[in-house]
């Protein structure tokens, strides 16, 4: 079990001296796309698996139906209009983070980082169909992730220490609030970028509270409480993690997280303290090499090892106080994003691999067990991350 050293959001360090932040003016205005602003309301996303492509040249998200018996078929190709991005150091994982495209349940909207261009693309969705809807400015360098809850949106910029920018969602599209920017006051020349920049910004499932990891640069998790509109207080709660090298996350009951640590290499259950202090509850190593991402499907979780081109599958118990290893599973060279489908027919799990640009497929059984059912190579894709699967 870890130490882990909690630091009000009032102590003298880099990370908790947070300020409001000058949102970037590259790309700080909104443009639409040629489909009209007060286009009809979209039905959704269904049967399908979105891909981003994180293409320095030209980013794109790349569509696939998902067939009752799980396998993809490519349904389209959309321009983001932004450009993807690569963080120095990275070779399968450019962007180093979860959440780089996400999928908007409420509104039927899916939100794209273009790390290279500093915006977000906003797109409809219909079906395994996407309609651009917006490109806006991110509040910052090179978004990595974004994260949803009713109507608020966040997104986490990696560069110049690191910032969150919040928005609202009106009509299906972004507007940004401007009293909504947070510096996260990481070192900016720390070295190399791909492991000292941040990884991801989510919700607890309560939408009360907004996490930050940032991995390798601090070693912690940034919280901040939001008010009844969805703004940030002035300044997180931070705990330190000494050595864990915190990268990703999903939500666990109402305030708690599972969340990776790539440093050990492990799945560790974290609880959100009514202070905004963490608490580890549960460690379970993984025994593999850069274990970075974690997906939920169904009451199990799976986490990625980049390292080691493998899924690592784990039963929680107890609340999460307890993690049962499920065993190993390869994948492609890699293994970076993932995402899963839970249907009628069955359950299935989608991991992006940046090695060779390829999203491995897989089905889920009872017990948790992995099952390869076929793979699909996404076009202009190695490297790229971001993955979302209705």
């Amino acid at each position: 079990m870890h130490r882990i050293t909690r630091l009000a959001a009032a102590t003298a360090t880099v990370l908790a001296a947070v300020a409001v932040c000058a949102p970037s003016t590259s790309a700080a205005a909104s443009t639409s796309a040629a489909s009209p602003a007060d286009a009809g309301h979209p039905t959704g996303g269904h049967h399908a698996v979105f891909v981003q492509t994180d293409n320095p040249a030209g980013n794109q998200v790349i569509a696939y139906h998902r067939g009752d018996d799980g396998l993809l078929t490519r349904a389209g190709d959309y321009d983001t209009g932004g450009l993807g991005g690569v963080l120095d150091g990275s070779v399968v994982d450019h962007l180093a983070s979860q959440g780089s495209l996400t999928y908007d349940a409420r509104h039927g909207l899916l939100y794209a980082v273009n790390a290279g261009s500093d915006s977000v693309t906003v797109f409809a969705v219909d079906g395994d169909r996407l309609e651009r809807r917006q490109t806006v400015g991110s509040g910052g360098r090179f978004p990595v992730s974004v994260a949803v809850h009713d109507d608020v949106v966040y997104v986490l910029n990696a560069l110049d220490g690191g910032s969150v920018q919040g928005f609202r969602v009106r009509e299906g599209r972004l507007e940004r609030q401007d009293g909504w920017n947070r510096c996260l006051g990481l070192d900016p020349d720390a070295v190399p970028q791909f492991t000292n920049t941040p990884g991801q910004v989510g919700f607890t499932a309560d939408g009360s509270r907004l996490v930050v990891t940032t991995k390798a640069n601090g070693n912690s998790l940034a919280v901040f409480r939001l008010d009844r509109e969805g703004a940030p207080a002035q300044a997180p709660v931070v705990t330190v993690l000494p050595g864990a090298v915190p990268f990703a996350f999903v939500p666990n009951g109402r305030d708690g997280l599972f969340v990776t640590q790539a440093g050990p290499n492990a799945l560790s259950t974290i609880a959100i303290r009514p202070d905004g202090s963490a608490e580890q509850q549960a460690f379970a190593a993984t025994g593999q090499a850069a274990t970075c991402w974690v997906v939920a499907v169904d009451g199990l979780l799976y986490t990625s090892n980049a390292g080691s081109a493998t899924v690592s599958g784990f039963r929680p118990g107890d609340g999460g106080r307890q993690l049962t290893a499920l065993g190993n599973t390869p994948t492609d060279p890699g293994t970076v994003d993932a995402a899963a489908s839970v249907t009628e027919a069955g359950r299935y799990l989608y991991v992006q691999t940046g090695g060779n640009g390829i999203v491995d497929e897989f089905a889920v059984g009872r017990e948790g067990s992995l099952t390869a059912i076929g793979s699909v190579t996404v076009p202009d894709a190695v490297g790229g991350e971001g993955i979302v699967a209705l």
